[in-house]
């Protein structure tokens, strides 16, 4: 008899950081949660681990700006004035 693999879930960014603040926010329990998302209690418990260990960077000084040249970004009202094409 064959098995099938159940192939893995992916999820994005922007769904991690809204389970991982439901969490933070503490007004459901961690199984609440996993049901409502179907999830796993402790994957939303490392997610909300992660989100934790890494929120700190957001204020940090050091962290560089992305550069408007490097991104090729040219100002609109420059390329509305026909300067660059």
């Amino acid at each position: 008899m064959e098995t099938m693999r159940k192939s893995r879930r992916k999820f994005t960014s922007e769904f991690k950081t809204k389970v991982a603040l439901e969490a933070l926010k503490e007004r459901y329990s961690l199984s609440e949660l996993a049901e409502r998302f179907e999830l796993h209690p402790n994957q939303i418990s490392q997610w909300k681990q992660e989100f934790l260990e890494k929120s700190k960077d957001v204020f940090d000084k050091k962290s560089p700006k992305p550069s408007r040249r490097r991104n090729n970004l040219v100002p609109w009202h420059k390329k509305m004035d026909g300067k660059i094409s």
